[in-house]
């Protein structure tokens, strides 16, 4: 079978002037996921990312942590939702107070995707299945010449491996917003490639987190 293994960017700069960069903790994250990969022992034959600062900065820290010496190849279709062309971050971003400026934007962020999803968005942001269909195309070409027992990592955000799994599991779109709004950062979602087609091994596996590292976790 081939693996596609899709990794979430670690924690990005929510709150401050540039939302696409990473955090302090952010690379740490992206540094203890490449540790979790070697461990693992996974057999990386290709590395993939969307063209977003976030992941490529992901993926700059956590492959050498994998032992991982690959080209990154970066396809637009990995990058994330409009998140702010959704919800305009600033109009609810409180720098004194982080966390509740973030229970404020997930909560407009879930009303806002729920009229996208509907096909209500702002112009501008797409359509949820262009979105979709195209991720899930893009998990297609990732598995193309794979060999057997081989790897694929994909460095990418949360809506793009939620709609894939949405898509595997036949999943009507408010399904979506459920998996989407429980990822973590730097969490592991594995998919197989195998006669039956592919199929969704693991979703927002996130146990390196745990332990001697659980302040790192974060899902924003």
């Amino acid at each position: 079978m081939a693996v596609v293994y899709l990794l979430r960017h670690g924690q990005a700069s929510f709150g401050s002037a540039d939302y696409d960069v990473l955090s302090a903790t952010g690379e740490l994250q992206a540094k203890v996921l490449g540790e979790e990969l070697r461990r693992r022992e996974v057999r990386v034959a290709s590395v993939w990312s969307g063209t977003l600062r976030r992941q490529v900065a992901t993926a700059t820290t956590c492959l050498p942590a994998a032992g991982a010496d690959l080209e990154v190849r970066r396809d637009e279709r990995w990058n994330e939702y409009d998140h702010l062309g959704l919800v305009p971050e600033g109009q609810l971003t409180d720098p004194s107070d982080v966390a509740a400026s973030a229970r404020r934007f997930q909560a407009a962020l879930d009303d806002a995707l729920s009229r996208w999803l509907a096909g209500d968005g702002p112009a501008g942001t797409g359509t949820w299945e262009r979105f979709s269909s195209g991720a899930l195309a893009a998990v297609g070409e990732a598995v193309d010449g794979l060999p057997t027992g081989g790897a694929a990592l994909v460095f990418t955000s949360a809506g793009v491996i939620s709609a894939v799994c949405a898509r595997l599991l036949g999943l009507p779109p408010a399904g979506f917003l459920a998996l989407n709004r429980t990822m973590a950062n730097a969490s592991i979602t594995k998919l197989v490639s195998g006669r039956s087609g592919l199929n969704l091994l693991s979703y927002n596996e996130h146990g390196h987190f745990e332990g001697r590292h659980r302040d790192l976790l974060t899902y924003r």
